[in-house]
């Protein structure tokens, strides 16, 4: 199965929650919140800088869960370009 290359809006998008991600982990290490939401270091590093611009839900709920932020939150970044395509 070949999978279609990402869109720009799903590119910004996953860079939207990697800032996200990145600012909720405060001082913590990489190391620490991968291994509290049982994700590995490296996966932490792709979601954090863009790279891995689609993570899974299951990924994201973990984090969510050992960083200061709420699945709401991270909807809201996401979709941003979406809302405001819906609106215009």
């Amino acid at each position: 199965m070949v999978r279609l290359p990402l869109t720009a809006e799903q590119l910004a998008a996953g860079k939207r929650i990697g800032e996200q991600l990145r600012a909720a982990r405060g001082t913590r290490t990489i190391a620490e919140v991968a291994q509290a939401a049982a994700i590995s270091p490296e996966t932490l590093r792709k979601i954090e800088t863009g790279r891995l611009a689609t993570p899974a839900f299951t990924t994201i709920a973990a984090l969510a869960r050992v960083l200061p932020l709420s699945l709401d939150e991270l909807a809201d970044v996401c979709l941003a370009d979406a809302d405001l395509k819906d609106t215009g």
